[in-house]
């Protein structure tokens, strides 16, 4: 798949993508390296975003496809795809801070529609976001993604999602159709 100046390769995760995707995702959303891009949540969470057990839990499981997606044998972004009946999951999208507001996103998202869509046959995309976070949430409304107004909470004590800085944290359920 070409972008505008780049060839990227999308293939599926293995066992040994596990800790190179995991500090690719802490790096996206965690500390002040994730500050060079735009997607960081440091100013409201501290701590780890994932770890290697969920990142191999996915990879690992029957209905989900871990995508990793490289640029010249370096890996620059990952997601996760999850079939769930009719509809698919979109979670652990990470984007390498550097390269992030290039359009790489926008690339990446459009095939894992596409790969949803081909692999399980759904008809709509789903994914939840920090209900706080305005700009990421525009930029999806952007690429065609609704709000639905359901929330679920964010699981407060539980640090393998990360130390909340505040407390009005929840997570917004955002869909769109798939064509």
């Amino acid at each position: 798949m070409e972008t505008a100046s780049t060839s990227l390769t999308f293939s599926d995760a293995t066992e040994s993508d596990v800790d190179v995707l995991v500090a690719l995702i802490e790096s996206a959303y965690r500390g002040d390296a994730s500050r060079a891009g735009w997607t960081t949540e440091a100013d409201i969470l501290e701590g780890q975003r994932t770890d290697p057990e969920g990142v191999l839990d996915v990879i690992k499981s029957p209905d989900s496809r871990f995508l990793k997606v490289e640029r010249d044998g370096t890996v620059v972004a990952c997601c996760q795809l999850e079939h769930r009946g009719d509809h698919a999951y979109f979670g652990m999208f990470a984007v390498s801070p550097a390269l992030q507001g290039g359009g790489l996103g926008k690339v990446i998202i459009a095939e894992a529609e596409r790969t949803a869509r081909e692999t399980w046959g759904v008809t709509e995309m789903h994914m939840t976001v920090i209900s706080v976070r305005e700009d990421l949430i525009a930029w999806y409304e952007r690429r065609g993604y609704r709000r639905t107004g359901r929330t679920t909470p964010f699981p407060y004590g539980d640090e393998r999602f990360g130390v909340p800085q505040r407390d009005d944290l929840c997570f917004e359920l955002l869909v769109k159709p798939l064509a």
